[in-house]
């Protein structure tokens, strides 16, 4: 179990972060923001947000000015999720910010098996069920997030999105198409 500590301001390679354990998918795919913003749970507002600050930057397609669509791959989805499942359980978005750049630099081997803790103040990673045992017999866990059942919504998410949405990728281009067909 190592602590997330807030004093780290510096960035990580954002291929680091969530790279074993998830499905392999093509670099060139990705989501456009509307559809990470929905299966994250978030608004496209706070999406835009935590792109312009550089908290969850897309991994596939950067914003390159205006009318630019920015797009997401899976692994960029699940940080969202869980920055978002961190925001609602009261921790500070600088506490998540440090947390996301520790996850990166720690370069976690098996996500599946990985627990964020938190007592409130400070964020805690845990690899093993010792740990997550050990940090709340101490009186310091007071809410945990099992990063494999977020992966796992996360996926069935995406797959509830495809069905209803043709090809994600080019859902703004179909919106445009029926607009003027009426």
């Amino acid at each position: 179990m190592s602590e997330l500590s807030t004093n780290d301001e510096s960035r990580y390679d954002l291929g680091l972060l969530f790279t074993d354990g998830m499905p392999d998918l093509d670099d060139a795919s990705g989501y456009r923001g509307a559809v990470a913003a929905r299966a994250a749970g978030i608004t496209y507002r706070q999406l835009d947000y935590w792109a312009r600050t550089a908290l969850v930057e897309p991994t596939v397609r950067g914003a390159a000015g205006s009318g630019s669509q920015r797009l997401y791959g899976f692994r960029d989805i699940l940080v969202l999720k869980l920055v978002k499942r961190l925001l609602d359980t009261g921790i500070s978005l600088q506490q998540i910010r440090t947390a996301i750049n520790q996850l990166r630099e720690a370069g976690i081997n098996d996500l599946a098996q990985t627990t964020l803790m938190s007592d409130g103040a400070s964020v805690y990673l845990c690899t093993s069920n010792d740990e997550v045992i050990d940090l709340v017999s101490r009186g310091q866990g007071v809410f945990g997030i099992a990063v494999g059942k977020v992966l796992r919504e996360v996926e069935h998410t995406l797959v509830d999105i495809d069905s209803t949405v043709a090809d994600p990728a080019d859902e703004l281009a179909a919106r445009r198409a029926a607009r003027k067909a009426v």
